[in-house]
């Protein structure tokens, strides 16, 4: 009885460990935060900057006519020497904070700006 168990405990760790093995080489690759362009805000579609980037400089009172900011779920403030204040209303009305320079927000979840990055104002 004890082999028994012994052959079925090596036989389960060796499924556990070729599934471990098989969900960490499938995962699918993250955009790095390095793939904003500097000078930019960018808005990624997926938490912790997953995916491409939304790229946008400058102030900017309609950001919802982009997709990737009316359906942001990360921000990463990648601007030369500025922080951006963000809002959830057009025309900078709204719920607003401020991202500071060189900082992301890995998560929009359980905030007015979870998709829906309406406007935002540099150098606040």
């Amino acid at each position: 009885m004890k082999r028994i168990l012994a052959k079925a405990g090596i036989a389960l760790g060796s499924v556990a460990l070729a599934t471990t093995g098989a969900l960490i080489t499938a995962a699918p690759a993250n955009a790095a935060w390095s793939d904003c362009p500097a000078g930019a805000l960018c808005a990624y579609l997926g938490v912790n900057g997953a995916g491409d980037p939304g790229v946008v400089y400058n102030d900017n009172a309609n950001l919802l006519q982009y997709n990737k900011f009316n359906n942001a779920e990360s921000l990463y403030n990648h601007g030369n020497n500025c922080n951006v204040r963000l809002y959830s209303g057009l025309n900078y009305t709204g719920s607003s904070y401020v991202l500071a320079r060189g900082y992301l927000n890995g998560s929009l979840a359980n905030t007015v700006w979870w998709h829906n990055v309406a406007s935002n104002d540099w150098c606040v």
